[in-house]
């Protein structure tokens, strides 16, 4: 048995293929482990096909919002950064690139390391990868003290490095994981290295990606120990690439990146497939999720691009081609001080959830709104759950 599976912030939808037909389940998402939806959701499934256990599954495609939404939502990973000496505020400085061309005072949008876990290191290479100046293990050493000193009062969980150059020469960037691994502070897959995730130039966008990886990389470590607790050792468990390809969950632990808009890959896949047989193939999808909403064109084929941006901070990896932003139907309703209504990016998610699902949730939601117009039927929402 096929069985494909998106979790997102609110709900959790499986698909299973049997005989030629396609059984489906759609449930609650459990925020505080979202495994445990989804194991539910399989059971249900086995259950309604009268299939013996989840053995019976022999493989299992998976998208899942987790990345996205924790990026979203900044709910990922403490982290700490390092970078050569003189850089250490590069992820604050950007690029001078004004994201609204009107506004006087433009805002950017905060990096995901507090500047406190930001640290240079005296090295540098030229751009050939040639050794300008050593790197300084004293120097480091003394930073890793800073480290150990600030994982006291909360853990830094995992540690983005992005020194000049190192696309070139990437031997100064494993040296510094090696210290931190033979110093206990963090594991071997808890640094994150720039030369690992993207070798190349453009040292900004190097090190927003590297950071985006560090970020999620632990959320997404932890999500997968509890699936692969559940399902049985011959299930075949994929997970959904930005690009629309698939990776084991080994690779997705150390490229958790390439995850970062899992789900929506595999809306925009289904959405272009469905159009297809049904004669059309230049179509617009919309994905409007509990927590995000995602859109991509498909001018006669799926577009993928070599960077993005995902809560306004520069992703550089392969992906579609695909626009989200931080507005679904769990997305929180406010009005600011000016006087505006804004919509999101936080969430009621599945738990509260939206003050009509009745589950506690007691700030307005873009789905209460929908509910009052009308445009929500609980006889048939949810499957009249």
């Amino acid at each position: 048995m096929h069985v494909g599976v998106d979790i997102g912030g609110t709900f959790t939808d499986l698909v299973m293929q049997r005989d030629g037909r396609l059984h489906i389940h759609k449930l609650l998402t459990t925020p505080d482990n979202p495994a445990r939806a989804m194991i539910a959701g399989l059971e249900a499934l086995i259950s309604g096909a009268s299939l013996d256990g989840l053995s019976a599954l022999e493989r299992i495609a998976h998208g899942t919002t987790i990345a996205t939404n924790a990026i979203l939502e900044r709910k990922g990973a403490r982290i700490a950064f390092l970078t050569t000496q003189g850089f250490r505020d590069l992820l604050f400085i950007g690029r001078q690139n004004r994201p609204d061309l009107y506004a006087l005072v433009p805002q950017l949008p905060p990096p995901l390391v507090p500047r406190s876990l930001c640290y240079d290191v005296p090295e540098r290479l030229d751009h050939t990868g040639a050794v300008v100046e050593a790197l300084d293990l004293a120097a480091l050493d003394r930073v890793l003290d800073d480290l150990v000193a600030q994982s006291q009062t909360q853990p830094i969980e995992a540690v983005a490095i992005c020194f000049l150059f190192s696309y070139v020469n990437p031997a100064h960037e494993r040296a510094v994981r090696d210290r931190i691994v033979e110093r206990g502070i963090c594991e071997a897959w808890q640094v994150v290295l720039s030369s690992d995730v993207l070798p190349e130039f453009r040292e900004y966008e190097r090190a927003s990606t590297v950071v985006l990886d560090a970020y999620v990389r632990p959320v997404i470590s932890r999500y997968f120990a509890h699936l692969e607790n559940q399902l049985p050792a011959s299930t075949a468990l994929r997970i959904m690439k930005s690009d629309g390809g698939l990776i084991s969950v080994e690779r997705a632990r150390t490229q958790a990146v390439q995850t970062a808009l899992s789900g929506p890959a595999a809306g925009v896949i289904g959405a272009f497939h469905v159009a297809q047989l049904a004669g059309y193939d230049h179509i617009i999808t919309l994905d409007i999720g509990g927590t995000s909403t995602d859109v991509a064109l498909c001018p006669g084929d799926l577009v993928r691009r070599p960077e993005s941006q995902i809560g306004d901070l520069p992703l550089r990896i392969r992906l579609l081609d695909i626009e989200t932003i931080g507005a679904g139907g769990g997305s929180l309703a406010r009005v600011d001080a000016g006087g505006a209504l804004r919509v999101g990016p936080e969430s009621a998610g599945a738990m509260p959830g939206p003050v009509i699902y009745d589950r506690g949730g007691a700030q307005i939601t873009v789905s209460d709104a929908n509910a009052l117009l009308g445009r929500l039927d609980a006889d048939h929402f949810l499957q009249g759950q």
